[in-house]
C-alpha cells in the first residue's frame, strides 16, 4: 500500500534532515499556475497596500525598486511535494514596505492579490521581522515571468502557493480570509514541516 509520505528512495541524512514530511528534492524549478501567464507593463506596474477597500500607499516600479533590499537563500517547499535547496532571493522585505508607508499593520491578516486575479491568505505576523519580502530577483536575475516575474510575494517557511506570483497589492483583512486554493481545499495556512496540503491536515 502507498501511504500518503511515501517518497520512493531512501533520502541521504544530511538531505532528509532538510526535507519537510512527505517531500522530495529537485533540482529543477518546476512552473505550476492556474492560467497563463499575465502581461505585465512595468511602465504602467504599480503595488498598492490597502485595508479592505481603502488604498495606502501605491508605489510605481521605480519607486519599489528603489527601496532598501534584503537578501535571503535557503529552501523552498511546494504543495505538490517538491523542495528545493539553496535558493538566492533579493527583494523589499514587508518590514521595509511599512516603514516606507509609514504605517504599522492596521490588522492581523492580509491577503496577496495577483495580477492573474489569484489571492492567498497569510497572517500578517509570518510576513513580519524579515520573514518575508516581495522578490524581485531569483539567482541575482529579474525574477522569469513563468516563476511570478516581476514582483512576487516570498514566504519561504510557508508552502509555495503562498508566495503568490505576480503581485499586485496586499490587502489587510479584519478576518482571515480564504484565497483562490484556500477555497478549493487547501490548508489555510500552510506549514510543510506539520505537513499542513489540505483542510483538516
Amino acid at each position: 500500500m502507498v501511504t500518503r509520505g511515501f517518497v520512493g528512495r531512501r533520502q541521504p541524512p544530511e538531505t532528509g534532515a532538510r526535507l519537510p514530511p512527505g517531500q522530495y528534492l529537485t533540482q529543477d524549478f518546476p512552473i505550476l499556475q492556474i492560467g497563463p501567464n499575465p502581461v505585465i507593463d512595468l511602465a504602467t506596474w504599480r503595488f498598492t497596500l490597502r485595508e479592505g477597500a481603502r488604498p495606502i500607499k501605491s508605489w510605481s516600479w521605480e519607486e519599489l525598486d528603489s527601496l532598501p533590499r534584503t537578501r535571503w537563500h535557503g529552501d523552498i517547499h511546494c504543495v505538490t511535494k517538491w523542495s528545493k535547496f539553496d535558493t538566492d532571493w533579493d527583494g523589499v522585505t514587508i518590514d521595509d514596505l511599512l516603514v516606507d508607508a509609514n504605517i504599522s499593520a492596521p490588522s492581523a491578516y492580509l491577503l496577496a492579490e495577483s495580477f492573474d486575479d489569484y489571492t492567498t491568505n497569510v497572517p500578517v505576523a509570518d510576513l513580519l521581522n524579515g520573514r518575508a519580502m516581495i522578490a524581485t530577483r531569483y539567482a541575482g536575475e529579474p525574477i522569469h515571468a513563468d516563476h511570478g516575474g516581476p514582483a512576487r510575494l516570498f514566504v519561504p517557511h510557508l508552502y509555495f502557493w503562498k508566495s503568490a506570483k505576480w503581485l499586485k497589492g496586499l490587502r489587510f483583512t479584519t478576518t482571515d480570509t480564504a484565497g483562490y486554493w484556500e477555497l478549493r481545499g487547501y490548508h489555510m495556512y500552510g506549514d510543510p514541516w506539520r505537513e499542513q496540503r489540505y483542510i483538516g491536515d
